[in-house]
């Protein structure tokens, strides 16, 4: 098939799934730019990594050029899931240093973000290797669209989501953390390329598949729902310390937030941002251990400052 119908049939589903995870992130949305500079490492530095890796695993164990049925099997299975999750991972790594990377929700975002880009590059070079034909084509994007990339989203996002655990974790299980969620992320994406490797287990790829996306979305679900309850037990402190009216507590950590007429319309939008990042900013201080205790301790004073300069003008 042609290039630009190949790239764009690469292109618009990773971008609508980017989109659509980012939405439903709805309490306090990670920065698109910033979760969008994550996507395009996963379409191009994770995808420069994982295929170096892939060469330097293959040449060190005397496979590299070899076109025996075994070797490609073994590239396929094995080198293949370790090198590219540890090249999409490593950002991640990065990643946590920022203040902008707070929760598991975060962790979710960020690492989705990077499988959904890699999904895309990889993506369009099998649109453009094994699409001989229109029929054969529209099967691979299908297949592709539908179940490899979102492995990738998965894998990554679930080893976003342990890196994030591991942050603000005070457990012996902290610097362990990263290494287990390394590990699933190669675990998932191993067994998927397992499965679709041989014909008589293909179907059972994408029933791991559809139960694996359950089983993600479920997670996030819990996150978001972890959230409101943060919501609405830091802000129940600032209600009795007479800054947030108690009537709000609800309607902040929920959609009704999105409604007029609870609060003066000229200031809804940016005081329900400010007060929710009062209430995750204060649940961050009570969590961490070292110098960035006092970073948040001065979030919480900036955040409570701008409610309360926000609601005596109301």
């Amino acid at each position: 098939m042609p290039i630009i119908v190949s790239l764009f049939a690469a292109i618009v589903p990773m971008l609508i799934y980017l989109l659509l995870i980012w939405w439903m992130d709805k309490y306090d949305r990670e920065p698109m730019l910033f979760v969008f500079f994550h996507f395009l490492w996963g379409a191009f530095g994770a995808t420069i990594l994982g295929i170096s890796g892939s060469i330097i695993l293959a040449s060190l164990t005397g496979m590299l050029g070899e076109a025996s049925y075994s070797s490609s099997l073994m590239q396929t299975i094995i080198f293949a899931p370790f090198s590219e999750e540890v090249a999409k991972g490593s950002f991640l790594l990065f990643t946590i240093n920022s203040r902008k990377f707070d929760n598991i929700t975060d962790g979710l975002v960020y690492g989705s973000a990077i499988g959904l880009g890699f999904g895309m590059t990889e993506n369009f070079i099998y649109f453009l290797t094994y699409g001989n034909s229109p029929e054969s084509w529209f099967q691979i994007v299908v297949i592709r669209s539908l179940f490899s990339a979102l492995m990738h989203c998965v894998s990554t996002g679930s080893f976003g989501a342990l890196i994030a655990i591991s942050k603000f974790s005070s457990s012996s299980m902290k610097n362990i953390l990263p290494f287990l969620g390394l590990t699933l992320a190669i675990f998932i994406h191993f067994s998927w390329n397992v499965l679709v490797s041989f014909q008589n287990t293909f179907f059972y790829g994408f029933l791991f598949m559809f139960i694996l996306l359950l089983f993600f979305f479920s997670v996030f679900k819990l996150s978001i729902k972890n959230e409101k309850r943060i919501i609405e037990q830091e802000l129940l402190e600032e209600s009795r310390m007479n800054l947030i009216p108690a009537t709000h507590i609800k309607i902040l950590s929920s959609h009704l937030r999105f409604r007029r007429g609870w609060v003066n319309e000229n200031i809804r939008i940016i005081y329900s941002r400010f007060a929710i990042r009062l209430a995750f900013s204060k649940n961050q201080y009570r969590r961490v251990k070292d110098s960035s205790k006092d970073y948040y301790a001065l979030e919480i004073e900036k955040n409570r400052e701008a409610v309360r300069s926000l609601l005596s003008t109301n």
